[in-house]
């Protein structure tokens, strides 16, 4: 296990633990992905949790500023906790652990989609069928992208399971394919 996967394993397990206790675990969950989203769009907010300047009670008080009642008790219990032991600056690690987490519970399969161009709703929903019986479960959660460099077509990686079917993949296989024969 990873050094960071071992520090965020247990803060993760436990926010799991709690807010299953508590009857809100899809809340968190929700909660989860929205803070993990501004955390990762924000390099200012994640520079000043890390600053070693900054003591613990004024880390808290600007999550507490920030975030106010837009967090369930337990998640907010969860930061001031990071905070305390000067692990919040490990925050993605733990709620991108505590998200597969709650994947495994409620047997939901990520796949992670890039596509050339953005994809439709109808389209989306193809692929919803195409990744569930793939899968064998009822429920799927897409984590999409676009890269133009795909030329057309997309690329879906559900766990060490990756089916290419971009332009861009069909042009490399076709060359690797032309090399085997000269």
């Amino acid at each position: 296990m990873p050094l960071l996967n071992s520090i965020a394993t247990p803060y993760a397990e436990a926010l799991l633990q709690v807010s299953e206790a508590r009857e809100e675990t899809d809340t968190v969950a929700a909660q989860a992905k929205d803070v993990l989203a501004l955390w990762n769009d924000s390099p200012e907010l994640r520079a000043a949790m890390a600053s070693p300047v900054l003591e613990p009670e004024a880390k808290k008080s600007a999550l507490a500023a920030l975030f106010k009642d837009e967090l369930t008790p337990s998640f907010q219990n969860v930061l001031k906790l990071l905070a305390d032991r000067q692990r919040i600056s490990v925050l993605d690690a733990v709620l991108a652990r505590y998200l597969e987490l709650y994947r495994e519970l409620r047997h939901i399969t990520l796949a992670k989609v890039v596509s050339a161009q953005a994809l439709s709703e109808e389209q989306q929903a193809q692929l919803t069928q195409k990744v569930q019986a793939i899968a064998g479960t009822e429920a799927v959660e897409f984590d999409l992208h676009v890269d133009p460099a795909l030329i057309g077509g997309f690329i879906v990686s559900m766990g060490s399971q990756v089916i290419d079917a971009s332009l861009s993949g069909q042009v490399r296989r076709l060359g690797l394919a032309l090399a085997k024969v000269s």
